[in-house]
């Protein structure tokens, strides 16, 4: 059949007028905390005092041994080539021995999948779990990866808020309140980013079994697991609640606990049948991680904690310095963080007052003048949640951490 030319332009037209980028994509926003990172290097890199309290990066160097183990790697010619995708089979064995060292959970290898980074295994785990429609309890505030991992793999994020009144820790009540029948996963961060909330025992327990009693799945990011202070434990939700059987996935990495960001592995660790569908996803996209820096990660994982031990001391040091300096500003409320290395202050009584005529109405506005002002980064509630908070990584070096906080001071302390 001959084509009709005016039909051939209609058509034409109307391919013309779609979408340039995919409604999916498209309405992902960036990472608030990588902008806020990245606009201080630049403006450091430009020659301004800028004091970045945004990224949650320690300052501290790889350790020596594991940089050795990736030098000695990349001289081998087998780690020249693809591996499985899923990840090295030494590595994996060694995650599961570490996930039963640190956390009391037996897993075999089989259920490890290698990924890269932390954020591959949270989209992963969402995109394996979730079909178009599916809830996800999401405690508020969140860390500002998760919801948009959650809608990219087609669910919908649900925020259970928990403010300062109760420290950033959400309650069984509250998690109930939210439940729909669409509701098939709880999201449970312990240690937390943003707050650096810590939940006890005794609260990740009757989280746990409220979850199992309702058929939800349980995805914990565990990356912070070694980062507590004051003699609060750790507690992983898969052994306190061990009811959650095989509907409960575990989120980790090296990049906090061992000052590995930049090399870029974690891991999932869940039930075969969820790790093998998240495989078969990452081969296609990604297909194995880094070779060089699987090897890396097996030396960090083998190793002793010694490293995390010794930046300890310091992120207590400067959690507390912190917390006192952001305490005695009239208006600012920051509870004390139990772990990570984050304060989540609260200025909601700042908002709508005046800083030398400027009167900012939310927190993102607010820390936009903090910058403008006083060349401070740091990163706005609504990265995170609601309005009205502002969180700062004391993951930076001591002499950084103070003038930072006197800046802060002294501009917030200005207000009308």
């Amino acid at each position: 059949m001959e084509r009709d030319p005016m039909n051939a332009t209609t058509d034409d037209s109307a391919r013309a007028a779609l979408p340039r980028i995919s409604r999916r994509i498209g309405s992902i926003a960036e990472s608030a905390t990588l902008a806020v990172d990245a606009k201080a290097k630049a403006l450091k890199a430009a020659g301004r005092p800028v004091i970045g309290f945004g990224a949650g990066e320690p300052d501290f160097p790889t350790p020596d041994y594991i940089v050795e183990a990736a030098i000695e790697a990349a001289r081998q010619p087998r780690f020249h080539r693809y591996s499985p995708a899923g990840g090295l089979p030494e590595l994996k064995q060694a995650i599961a021995a570490k996930t039963l060292r640190d956390s009391g959970y037996g897993v075999d290898p089989s259920q490890v999948l290698v990924t890269n980074g932390g954020k591959q295994a949270v989209y992963e785990s969402f995109a394996a779990l979730l079909d178009p429609g599916d809830e996800v309890l999401v405690p508020t505030p969140f860390w500002t990866t998760y919801p948009e991992a959650i809608r990219l793999a087609g669910g919908v994020p649900v925020e259970v808020f928990a403010g300062p009144e109760q420290g950033y820790l959400v309650t069984v009540d509250q998690l109930a309140a939210a439940l729909t029948p669409r509701t098939k996963v709880l999201l449970f961060v312990s240690p937390s980013n943003p707050t650096g909330a810590v939940y006890g025992p005794d609260a990740v327990r009757e989280i746990g079994e409220w979850a199992a009693a309702r058929g939800l799945w349980v995805v914990t990011d565990e990356i912070y697991e070694h980062l507590t202070y004051d003699d609060v434990p750790f507690t992983s939700i898969a052994t306190a609640a061990p009811a959650l059987g095989d509907r409960v996935v575990v989120l980790n990495g090296v990049a906090k606990t061992y000052a590995m960001t930049g090399w870029r592995v974690g891991w999932m660790i869940g039930p075969n049948d969820l790790v093998k569908a998240a495989t078969n996803l990452q081969s296609h996209a990604t297909s194995n991680v880094s070779n060089v820096p699987q090897m890396a990660a097996l030396a960090a994982v083998s190793g002793p904690l010694t490293a995390v031990e010794e930046m300890k001391v310091a992120f207590d040091r400067r959690r507390r310095a912190m917390v006192s300096a952001l305490d005695a500003i009239e208006g600012v409320e920051c509870p004390t963080p139990h772990g990570a290395f984050y304060a989540y202050a609260d200025v909601r009584a700042l908002l709508g007052r005046s800083f030398d005529g400027a009167t900012p109405a939310t927190s993102a506005e607010l820390a936009a003048l903090i910058l403008e002002r006083v060349e401070v980064a740091v990163v706005p509630g609504e990265a995170f949640g609601p309005s009205g908070y502002l969180r700062l990584s004391y993951a930076l070096g001591d002499e950084d951490l103070a003038t930072g906080v006197r800046r802060l001071q002294e501009f917030l302390g200005s207000v009308r």
